[in-house]
């Protein structure tokens, strides 16, 4: 209860710091982000329990990653994360989930995903910003991506990469677990004025 208690102090935090950074008021930030104002008020003072759709809005919307949003500070310059280490962001009606393991840092950071979905099991996803790219590497098992309507088998052994700022999905395919490593490039950050 604790570390919960610590993880919505962080993310209040960081909401706060990036909504000031980008000059948003709370109204536009919900406006923008779909995210209604008492969510972003009860958020900002570590209350509640966002979605993690809602915490991809809001990352997309303010111009950051998903785990800028979930991050402290970092520690040195070598960062190794376990996957039983990380909380799962999403869990899939069949026991799928999905891991930020971490996001690198510079002005474009690349988030890193662990992600396991059962046989027939969808995670759909909204269209990011402009400018994010994503990769899927499949190591167990099969998958279908759909992009903007399009499905692609990818199998074990096979990486695809797509523009983001389209509708698309994840899938399990076949009889067994899918196990697969994403990568979300995001586009550098605008230059502060």
């Amino acid at each position: 209860m604790a570390e919960t208690a610590a993880a919505l102090r962080t993310l209040a935090h960081n909401v706060r710091t990036a909504r000031a950074r980008a000059g948003l008021s709370l109204d536009e930030l919900g406006r923008r982000a779909q995210v209604s104002k008492g969510a972003l008020v009860g958020l900002e003072k570590a209350q509640g329990n966002p979605n993690f759709a809602t915490l991809v809005r809001l990352a997309d919307t303010l111009g950051v990653s998903v785990s800028a949003l979930l991050e402290g500070s970092a520690e040195g310059r070598v960062r190794i994360v376990a996957a039983d280490a990380v909380a799962p962001l999403w869990t899939g009606e069949r026991g799928g989930e999905a891991r930020l393991m971490l996001t690198t840092s510079g002005p474009a950071p690349v988030e890193v995903w662990r992600w396991r979905l059962e046989p027939d099991e969808e995670y759909p996803s909204h269209p990011h910003q402009a400018g994010v790219v994503e990769t899927v590497s499949v190591t167990a098992g099969r998958m279908t991506l759909v992009v903007d309507g399009t499905e692609h088998a990818v199998e074990a052994g096979q990486t695809a990469t797509f523009d983001g700022d389209a509708p698309h999905a994840y899938r399990g395919a076949g009889t067994e677990t899918c196990h697969l490593i994403m990568t979300v490039h995001l586009p550098p950050a605008p230059a502060a004025s």
